[in-house]
């Protein structure tokens, strides 16, 4: 099972996006899972489930941070600045793949709100459109840390 699939699987059991896509990536890179599992736990359904930036997204920029070569005071402005420019890497390349960023232009509902939120759950949007999400997040983010060694 590759890593996209572990993070559906992942999302399956019922954790978040956010939950999925950076618990998958951390563990790869020495983060014990439970840890990850609870770094991530608010940033799902657009960052506190507000509907702004996708989980899947913000999974996979930490991960991107989990990638930052140093964090010394001497270096971090530089390698921040390279994590920043990796990030808006990934930000454009899922841009490109799913048409947006934001939880609830991807959804096409607001889940913020109860009815938006039963929209998507009636719809099972969270099972089809965000299994989608969490698999283009892992592909995306894991391509990109490999083409940066």
């Amino acid at each position: 099972m590759d890593l996209a699939d572990l993070a559906v699987e992942r999302f399956k059991q019922g954790y978040s996006c956010s939950q999925a896509v950076f618990s998958v990536c951390a563990e790869r890179r020495g983060v014990d899972r439970d840890l990850a599992l609870r770094i991530a736990a608010g940033f799902g359904g657009g960052l506190a489930r507000t509907g702004q930036t996708c989980g899947a997204i913000t999974g996979a920029i930490m991960a991107i941070g989990l990638a930052q070569r140093s964090v010394t005071p001497e270096e971090n402005r530089t390698e921040k600045d390279k994590t920043y420019e990796t990030g808006r890497r990934f930000m454009g390349k899922f841009a490109e793949r799913t048409g947006y960023t934001l939880c609830r232009d991807l959804l096409g509902c607001d889940i913020s709100t109860a009815a938006g939120f039963e929209h998507a759950r009636q719809n099972d949007l969270f099972q089809t459109r965000c299994r989608q999400f969490v698999r283009d997040a892992v592909e995306i983010v894991e391509e990109i840390l490999a083409e940066a060694g």
